[in-house]
């Protein structure tokens, strides 16, 4: 069989590599301390499964969910949003349910980019979001994070000839893997540079609710409350512990959400009512839960860095998200492929080599701080049980 050409840069799938890792360890008896998903341990909220639960004995939810059918969710959405970041939404043409956040980046391509056109995106940088663009024949040039420059990329760098050639630029702070912010000025500056050379600028914020201090993190419509060439992303995965549901929106400039909207509708129908139903009472609901998950999170990065940095490996106490970022002790400065698939081999912990994540990211791990602080101390005492041999 003959494919396209547009599936050969999808083939190198770092974690999935990482899985066949896991799966010899397993195998050769090792228990595995699984630091490599950032796929929440904490249940969903109660309140949330109600409605679900609720919803799967009503028939009217059990069939096909058009366009007008989302309105309810669409509305709970953008009163939501208002309400957290004090920036007006249109429910009917400002906001767009999606199976994930994941499915409306990727797809999003699909409606901006011609082939041959470039995306800017970060390096390292969410993998789901290059793949988008390859899927759209789109060209990558990565924006390069560097310790340096705070994790930001340099819009100056950024070369004449490629600028000309590009139609969006991707974002996304909280950042993952970097776990980096961004103020309001960044986003202010980026605003300004889409708007200046006509570029859509698409902000995924999968970790809006999780900073680790007492601020609260800046959406991008903020910078650009009239929408004029901004859209953002939010999933339920994160804040409301919900992944395997599948449940996301993106919201803002209307003719971005009618575009992202046509390509959904010849790819699939929206989600399940009864997971949107269990969406607005997460966001309707009590916010609690939404505290408590930052306060375990961050209570668990302390844990760890202190444990790290005991044991001699000196990383920065992360502000947000849910993950470390570390850059690599010697030998392994310039492999991060070996170490992760060496360290899972012989000691059963599994973490996500910087180097999937873009070029940039090579020499660095990942660890998601997704078990409780004991299994978080046990995986530091065996990495530096691997470190010393």
């Amino acid at each position: 069989m003959q494919f396209a050409k547009r599936l050969a840069p999808l083939q190198m799938n770092v974690f999935a590599d990482m899985d066949r890792a896991k799966s010899r360890a397993r195998a050769a008896g090792r228990e595995i301390l699984d630091l490599s998903l950032g796929s929440s341990d904490l249940p969903t909220e109660p309140h949330v499964i109600e409605a679900i639960a609720q919803s799967l004995y009503d028939p009217s939810t059990h069939g096909y969910l058009l366009f007008h059918g989302t309105k309810a969710f669409r509305q709970a959405a953008a009163e939501w949003y208002t309400k957290k970041f004090g920036v007006a939404v249109d429910p009917e043409t400002e906001v767009l349910p999606l199976i994930g956040s994941q499915e409306g980046t990727a797809h999003l391509p699909l409606a901006i980019l011609n082939p041959g056109d470039f995306a800017l995106l970060l390096d390292p940088g969410y993998p789901s979001h290059a793949g988008g663009v390859y899927l759209a024949s789109g060209q990558i040039y990565p924006m390069p994070l560097l310790a340096e420059n705070q994790f930001l990329p340099v819009f100056e760098e950024i070369p004449a000839e490629v600028l000309a050639q590009s139609r969006m630029m991707v974002l996304s702070y909280p950042h993952n893997p970097t776990t980096a912010i961004a103020p309001l000025s960044f986003f202010q500056k980026a605003v300004r540079f889409c708007q200046e050379h006509d570029l859509v600028l698409v902000h995924d914020f999968p970790y809006a609710d999780f900073y680790l201090g007492k601020e609260t993190m800046p959406s991008v419509l903020q910078a650009d409350p009239d929408k004029t060439v901004s859209i953002e992303f939010f999933t339920f995965s994160k804040s409301y512990k919900m992944g395997g549901f599948r449940v996301g929106y993106a919201i803002g400039n209307s003719e971005l959400i009618l575009a992202l909207r046509q390509v959904k509708a010849a790819v699939d129908f929206n989600q399940y009512l009864g997971i949107l139903n269990g969406a607005i009472a997460a966001l309707q609901g009590d916010q609690a839960g939404v505290h408590q998950a930052v306060e375990i999170y961050r209570h668990r990065r302390d844990v760890f860095v202190d444990r790290l940095h005991e044991i001699g490996w000196p990383v920065p106490m992360p502000e947000a998200a849910m993950y470390v970022w570390a850059r690599l002790p010697e030998p392994w400065v310039k492999d991060s492929i070996d170490f992760a698939v060496k360290l899972v081999e012989a000691t059963g912990v599994a973490v996500s080599p910087g180097a999937g994540f873009g070029k940039s990211g090579e020499g660095y791990v990942r660890f998601a701080l997704v078990h409780e602080p004991e299994i978080l101390v046990k995986a530091v005492d065996r990495i530096a049980g691997f470190l010393r041999h």
